[in-house]
Formats: C-alpha cells, sequence, structure tokens
C-alpha cells in the first residue's frame, strides 16, 4: 500500500522542532502552567491577606505555593525564548527541558526567600545559588545532547 501524498508532503513541511515536540503537548503544558500561574499566585495572594504570618504550616504552604507560581509563570517565558534563541542548526529544546528549566527556576526564587529568613541573602549569596543551579542545568543538557548523538 502506497502511503498518502499529503501526508508525505506534511511531514516533510514539519521542522525538526515539530516532529520532536508535538503541538498538543505543548498546549499541554502551557494549559497546565496556566493552572500553576492561577493556583500559585492566587494562593499566595490568598494566605498573604488572610493568615497572620507565623512559623510552622503557613511558611512550608508559602514555599510550596512560591514554586507554583514561579514555574508556572517560568514556563511560557522559557518556552519563547528558546524558540527566539534556537539557531537553525539546532533543534527548539523539547518541552521537558524547558519545564525543568523553569523548576530549576521555581527553586532558585524558593531558595532564595528561604535565605531571607535568617537575613542570608546577599548578592554574592544570590550569585552562588543561581550558578550552582547553572551549572547542574548545562550538566544535565550535555549528557542529553552525548544521549542523543
Amino acid at each position: 500500500m502506497l502511503p498518502n501524498q499529503s501526508d508525505h508532503e506534511n511531514r516533510r513541511q514539519l521542522s525538526p522542532a515539530a516532529e520532536n515536540s508535538p503541538v498538543g503537548e505543548q498546549r499541554g503544558v502551557l494549559l497546565a502552567s496556566l493552572l500553576m500561574f492561577i493556583v500559585g499566585w492566587g494562593g499566595l495572594l490568598y494566605l498573604i491577606v488572610s493568615t497572620r504570618p507565623r512559623i510552622g504550616g503557613e511558611i512550608w504552604l508559602f514555599f510550596i505555593l512560591l514554586q507554583i507560581a514561579v514555574t508556572g509563570t517560568a514556563i511560557p517565558l522559557l518556552r519563547l525564548i528558546s524558540q527566539r534563541l534556537a539557531s537553525a542548526d539546532d533543534p527548539v529544546p523539547l518541552t521537558g527541558v524547558v519545564v525543568r528549566r523553569s523548576v530549576w527556576i521555581g527553586i532558585i526564587a524558593v531558595t532564595c526567600f528561604w535565605l531571607m529568613i535568617p537575613r542570608y541573602l546577599s548578592p554574592p549569596a544570590i550569585l552562588v545559588v543561581v550558578l550552582l543551579f547553572v551549572v547542574i542545568e548545562v550538566f544535565l543538557r550535555n549528557r542529553e545532547l552525548a544521549n542523543e548523538r
């Protein structure tokens, strides 16, 4: 049986990035990031407005909601940046890479807020935390690219 010619033409028109990351997957991740954005920032607003600042469950809820909010905000931004900065030779990073990088940004934000409690946060501390996660991401991405080749 011969393949449909229109299917063959459609496959040729797809870029390598579109073949690796289907549109449905991208839409699902963007929908999830919108939900994370709403739940995270809405929960933080409710937590800040309605509760007294105490050490206990409230502070852990604050950190969890902050992680969700920052990650949900970073996913569409990093996806856009990844698409804009991708060269013609290199494929656009997969959706999983964008989500992982967004989670790293959320962890950096939570770590910085956590360091604010005992007043240890300073510009050198921020630089060390950011560099730590950048180095981890570079190692992970190099390992992924080596496995893909």
